[in-house]
């Protein structure tokens, strides 16, 4: 018996809700939304026909709140609710909440999430229907020196693994029996935080495995497909950064087995919708590792390479429709590779970035290219959620166009406002051993001195470019100003007119430690910049938007220079470079250096105090954790010494730049 939705209310924020509401609008579907006072002008908001607000900033008082969230459907009319992926999407009691009051819940039934919801009870699902399983603990008994003795007879290194959720959230690996207990500790805590579960399981660590996932899809009349698989193996602090679809090196054989092995888990529990059956693979061997019972992150590459819109098979299973596809007219065409554009500082270990986004452009306008975001310039990166930009998704004919198209779209992404893995990114596009999928879980931890090289000085074009900005600027400036009865007056002109003298004027730069001192001299048709490298002839134009059309020496490029306050970003070549503009006009402001303080890498919550005052540490021992975006980050102690004063408690929240505490000398 089919269902029409009409209304859908999607339980989520961000990019996932603006994908949503995409393709219900175009199913002919009214789209809800919801959103925290955090959120209150955000972009999914503008792109639903309603909004309504559910509470403060905290997901947990907002985006994890049944009653209010089933109050606005109330309220809108809403016969069907989405829940994206994160927060409330695989949450069983949701679920049986939205079947109680009367609503389609567009996911699978409450009885097979909770049967997948808890990895351990799921790894034992697996095991009776004869699934291959990776050795570990899985059991329900969370005795501290159970799960201990669990790991030594698994032996070292073991994973801990939270076991009510994923996103490396509650993950850690550990490599000795001596950093167990501590480790545990932190993976409960995460747990705790990120899923209101802190019960973990232990397995076996592999050293240079794939991660091969399969797409599934199964309606209420008994049918059930495979959509292919995707290679999600590239990844940091067990979070994937790139998404692949079909998986390199895969034949048709093994995808069968795999995509045969993921049906069979999803019949075993009843499911109904999209879920996705992860596996790790090592050799020729592979393993059952959880199922999602949601549609991931990355279903865009699955969408790229099938020509299908997930969503919309969603909603059809949802309203009791049977599958689109049967599994043989399932087709699989070209390759498709996805990266997670994030709001991280991969010079300060990736520590997530919160902030105003400055300036934001984003590669919508290439060809073989697709953005999923949920921001827009202008709008700023929360504390409170997942510091994800954007997805950029590339697809090919095949696996060279597709790696191309991605290092192009990369090339032409831009954010100003606060850091970003978007370098990065480049970094592993362009790398030889991503080009020859040389691909595991180890990929980045291997390469990471190419992936991440220390931080170089600006060249001179850098250095070129930035100047023509600047006094492109001024002379605009400084037009608009000259009075329009004498606009050829020569006490108005940008260059400072000199009487017999050659016109000139000193710019001043600093990158990093080092000082930059650019003289231009005025030409008819541009300037003579003295550069650290020697002279250059410079001449170009400058757009509103930061735009240049330059030339460097007769050699033509375009750039981009956006500037804020004193600092200037320099997009040229798929590179992106910063220098401050040291102004005299200016008044100067003492710096407010933090070398040697303690202090908070980001804005977040204490959790943790592993010191008191008066106690001696050494170098490198850990004392303070910092909670922030569902993650720890632990300040440890850069030298030897003692405590002297701790400026905070458990449960304080602290600022960025926060001082914790003073280490004096021992």
């Amino acid at each position: 018996m089919t269902r029409a939705i009409r209304t859908l209310l999607v339980a989520n924020r961000g990019e996932i809700a603006v994908r949503v509401m995409r393709t219900a609008k175009a199913m002919g579907i009214r789209t809800v939304a919801v959103y925290s006072q955090a959120d209150a002008n955000a972009m999914h908001v503008a792109s639903a026909d309603e909004a309504y607000p559910i509470g403060p900033a905290p997901a947990r008082e907002s985006y994890l709140r049944i009653d209010a969230i089933l109050d606005a459907a109330k309220k809108s009319g809403a016969d069907a609710i989405h829940p994206g992926y994160g927060f409330l999407s695989e949450n069983a009691a949701f679920a049986e909440a939205c079947e109680k009051a009367g609503i389609v819940f567009v996911g699978p039934p409450a009885s097979a999430i909770r049967a997948m919801g808890s990895k351990s009870a799921a790894k034992a699902l697996m095991e009776k229907a004869g699934v291959p399983l990776v050795p570990g603990y899985h059991g329900e008994d969370q005795d501290a020196g159970l799960l201990a003795r669990e790991a030594e007879r698994i032996g070292f290194p073991v994973l801990i693994k939270a076991s009510a959720g994923g996103g490396g959230k509650g993950m850690k690996v550990v490599r000795s029996a001596e950093d167990f207990p501590d480790a545990l500790a932190s993976a409960q805590r995460e747990a705790k935080s990120a899923f209101g579960d802190d019960r973990v399981l232990v397995e076996k660590y592999l050293t240079t495995p794939r991660h091969i996932e399969v797409q599934v899809f199964a309606d209420s009349r008994g049918n059930a497909v495979y959509l292919h698989e995707r290679d999600c193996s590239i990844q940091r602090r067990h979070q994937k950064v790139v998404e692949e679809a079909p998986a390199p090196g895969m034949t048709a054989e093994r995808r069968a087995a795999m995509g045969k092995a993921a049906v069979d888990a999803a019949k075993a529990v009843g499911y109904v919708g999209a879920g996705t059956v992860e596996f790790i693979a090592e050799g020729e061997n592979f393993y059952f590792m959880e199922m999602n019972t949601r549609l991931q992150v990355e279903h865009p590459v699955t969408e790229s390479i099938t020509g299908q819109d997930l969503v919309e098979w969603q909603i059809k299973v949802a309203q009791g429709e049977k599958l689109p596809l049967a599994q043989a007219d399932i087709p699989l065409h070209g390759h498709a590779i996805e990266v997670r554009l994030y709001a991280e500082d991969p010079a300060r270990d990736f520590l997530p970035q919160v902030g105003r986004l400055d300036h934001l452009v984003l590669p919508f306008h290439l060809q073989g290219t697709r953005v999923d975001t949920g921001v827009r310039a202008g709008d700023t990166v929360s504390i409170h959620y997942d510091p994800m930009i954007a997805k950029i998704i590339v697809s090919g004919a095949d696996r060279t166009e597709a790696v191309r198209r991605l290092d192009a779209a990369l090339a032409a992404t831009e954010v100003v406002g606060l850091a970003t893995n978007r370098v990065f990114l480049k970094a592993i596009a362009t790398h030889p051993a991503f080009a020859a999928a040389e691909l595991d879980t180890n990929f980045i931890a291997r390469h990471q001195d190419q992936l991440l090289p220390p931080p170089q000085p600006v060249d001179d074009t850098v250095l070129a470019l930035a100047a023509l900005f600047l006094l492109k600027e001024e002379a605009r400036q400084s037009a608009e100003a000259v009075d329009a009865a004498d606009p050829w007056s020569p006490w108005g002109l940008a260059p400072g007119w000199r009487l017999n003298r050659d016109a000139h004027v000193d710019l001043n730069f600093a990158d990093r430690e080092r000082r930059i001192a650019v003289r231009a001299h005025f030409r008819p048709s541009g300037f003579i910049l003295s550069l650290p490298g020697g002279d250059m002839s410079v001449e170009g134009e400058a757009e509103a938007d930061g735009t240049l059309r330059a030339r460097l020496d007769g050699v033509a490029l375009s750039a981009r220079v956006i500037r804020t306050g004193a600092h200037l970003t320099v997009f040229v070549r798929g590179g992106e470079y910063g220098v401050e503009f040291i102004d005299p006009r200016l008044a100067s402001q003492a710096a407010t250096g933090t070398a040697g303080r303690l202090v908070a890498p980001m804005p977040g919550t204490i959790i943790r105090i592993a010191v008191e005052e008066g106690q001696e540490v050494a170098k490198g021992a850990a004392l303070v954790v910092v909670e922030a975006m569902k993650m720890e980050h632990t300040v440890a102690a850069p030298r030897d010494g003692r405590v002297k004063t701790l400026k905070f408690a458990v449960g304080d929240l602290v600022d960025e730049g926060a001082e914790l505490l003073v280490l004096e000398d021992a």
